[in-house]
């Protein structure tokens, strides 16, 4: 009841702050969103239990991080920091973890990587590890995006083996072509299904001229997380019809939906603030799709 009066008392600031953008009525129910952490960057770096305390009153149920390196997250134990996220109501879910594709001779030393980062996630109770991007270099031949698939499904292996699922996140490039072939879809045709699963940037996919509800029908199943994402704030632009996509929802594989900001009309706490009550009070979105 806390949060829902604290949530409450927010949305009439934010529908004054931004009329037009979001409705007016208090959201009938929680819902299941989860914010992704690269979006309040700045504040994580200077304050991150604060920070995590805010979006936790603000009404969000589950992180997703940015802030992975060297066996920590955000420069914490894996086990402290995912205390510190249930400290206020919430739970450090998913992440974005990077290491480029290597060479041959640098094949074991990332595998390597790769297994301390699983064995992190697995300490620190996280349930998936997502690569949010590929080096230009993917883009340049069907073999080298090979190479990409051929990485991908091996560290999906490796999770898999400890419990942890693997995935993939899109920017507007993967849907270029590449050799006459979109690069989104070789990357799904050719990562397995039970090792790797594709987290769709709704805002992405629509720079790259795609439609999703078109990938949900051709590879059915393979999106487990969208990232909500607009120009600005969520609903900020409207260029962005996010309806298709959760009414197709199950047809897509999708449980989880988190949120993204990374242009600001406001400081980024308030701008993420008025981007989950976009989506709470979006009539289109359900409480939980898990």
């Amino acid at each position: 009841m806390k949060r829902i009066t604290y949530l409450f008392g927010f949305i009439l600031i934010a529908c004054f702050m931004a009329a037009g953008m979001v409705s007016c009525e208090a959201p009938a129910e929680e819902k299941f969103i989860g914010i992704q952490l690269w979006s309040v960057r700045g504040d994580m770096n200077d304050d991150p239990e604060g920070t995590l305390q805010a979006l936790g009153e603000m009404g969000y149920s589950f992180v997703e991080s940015a802030g992975y390196q060297n066996g920590q997250f955000y420069r914490m134990d894996p086990a402290d920091f995912a205390a510190l996220v249930e400290k206020y109501g919430m739970k450090h879910l998913s992440t974005h973890v990077y290491r480029p594709l290597p060479s041959e001779d640098g094949w074991d030393e990332a595998m390597q990587w790769w297994d301390q980062a699983i064995e992190a996630h697995v300490s620190g109770g996280v349930s998936y590890m997502i690569v949010p991007t590929m080096d230009r270099s993917a883009f340049e031949s069907l073999e080298n995006l090979q190479k990409w698939a051929d990485y991908f499904n091996e560290i999906g292996r490796r999770a898999k083996e400890r419990g942890v699922k693997f995935g993939f996140h899109n920017h507007a490039i993967e849907f270029a072509e590449v050799e006459g072939v979109v690069a989104m879809d070789f990357l799904i045709e050719n990562t397995d299904p039970e090792l790797v699963f594709y987290q769709l940037d709704l805002y992405w996919i629509a720079e790259g001229g795609k439609d999703p509800v078109d990938y949900f029908r051709r590879y059915p199943g393979r999106f487990l997380m969208y990232h909500v994402k607009d120009h600005e704030e969520i609903g900020a632009s409207g260029k962005i019809d996010f309806r298709p996509a959760y009414e197709n929802a199950e047809l897509a594989g999708m449980r989880y939906h988190v949120v993204e900001v990374e242009q600001y009309n406001y400081e980024p706490i308030e701008s993420v603030r008025i981007s989950l009550e976009y989506l709470m009070n979006a009539d289109y979105v359900k409480a939980d799709y898990r």
